[in-house]
Formats: structure tokens, C-alpha cells, sequence
């Protein structure tokens, strides 16, 4: 029972859409009608610049941080805090609050799989970045994250074997909600970092 509380507030967190509440209280306007539709930071940062994207993804990393505590200050079963990770993840692409509209949830998954698993993470997050630095695509150092990261617990041992099958789940998810950024990279259309999109 207390599992299933813990995943509920963990999912009503993750549904706190900064981006959407940001963008509102500076612009007044809804984010997902301007640029990319995407209420996540780094739509923020095309439509309100840097300052509202670095605040918009310090706090939805800070979201799947929290959740995942959640599940180690209320549960002892070491699944918990991953599956609280993973509903707060569900909340920030499918918020209640805002009308089941969300983001990709790639800075909550950071938020989450860095507490989970912070040497996979971080190994992760390097050549992701590496990738974003070199291409200037976003959404590809994203995948290779969320990619990477399951396949990093996997190598370096040490965590449970359902952190793998959890960490994969989460892995398809995100490239699910990638899955229009995936066509347009191969089709070469995908936006780049600084590259302002049509209002």
C-alpha cells in the first residue's frame, strides 16, 4: 500500500510542469503553443532564452530527484525509489494538471537515473554532451543518455538486475517520445541548439 501512495505522489510531483508555469508567468502564454509544442527546457530556452530554460531544467531534474527519494525515505524495497522515478517521469510527459500535455521527460529521467545509478549516469551524461557539443542536436545526446545509461548499470555492475530491465523500459519510452526528433534527424530537419524554431 504505502508503494502505491509513494508512486502517486512520486506522479502527481512529476505532473508540476515548470515549463508550462514559467512560460506563463513571464510571457503569459501557453509554451506548447509556440515553438516546438514541447513543454520541456529546452523549448524554453528557443521561446523564453537561457535564464528560464536553465531554471526550467534544474527544477525537472530536482523532480525525479525527489521522487526517487520518496521511495528511500518511505520504503525498503529497493524497487520502490526507481518505480516512484519512473511515475514522476509519466507525470512530467502526461501531467493531470495540465491536461495529460507534458514534455519528454529527458531532465527528469537525468533527475532519476542519476540518483539511482550515478556512475552509469554520469558516464552517460559525458558523451552525451560530447555529442551535443559536436552536433548541436539536443534530442540525440538525449537518446545516447537514456540509452547509455541502462547499458552503463548493466556493464558496471552493482545494482539490482530490475534497475536494467526498469532503466531499459524507461530507454524505450524516451525514444518513443523522441520518435518524431528520430525521424527528423534522419531526414535531417531536427532543429539545432540556438536555432530558433517558428513561433
Amino acid at each position: 500500500m504505502i508503494a502505491i501512495l509513494i508512486c502517486i505522489a512520486a506522479y502527481l510531483l512529476g505532473s508540476i510542469s515548470f515549463s508550462y508555469l514559467i512560460a506563463k508567468f513571464v510571457k503569459k502564454i501557453d509554451i506548447r503553443d509556440h515553438g516546438s509544442g514541447n513543454a520541456g527546457a529546452t523549448n524554453t530556452l528557443r521561446v523564453l532564452g537561457t535564464g528560464p530554460a536553465i531554471t526550467v531544467l534544474a527544477l525537472d531534474v530536482i523532480k525525479g530527484i525527489l521522487a526517487v527519494w520518496l521511495g528511500y525515505w518511505f520504503s525498503s524495497e529497493p524497487i520502490v525509489p526507481f518505480l516512484a522515478g519512473i511515475c514522476a517521469i509519466l507525470g512530467h510527459n502526461w501531467p493531470i494538471f495540465f491536461g495529460f500535455r507534458g514534455g519528454k521527460g529527458v531532465a527528469t529521467t537525468i533527475g532519476v537515473f542519476a540518483t539511482i545509478a550515478f556512475l552509469p549516469a554520469l558516464y552517460a551524461g559525458i558523451i552525451a554532451i560530447f555529442a551535443i557539443v559536436i552536433t548541436r542536436f539536443v534530442s540525440l545526446g538525449s537518446l545516447i543518455f537514456v540509452v547509455l545509461t541502462p547499458a552503463f548499470i548493466f556493464l558496471l555492475g552493482g545494482n539490482p538486475a530490475s534497475y536494467i530491465l526498469l532503466g531499459t523500459i524507461l530507454a524505450i519510452l524516451s525514444v518513443w517520445r523522441h520518435r518524431t526528433n528520430v525521424k527528423r534527424l534522419f531526414t535531417g530537419t531536427e532543429s539545432k541548439l540556438g536555432q530558433k524554431v517558428e513561433q
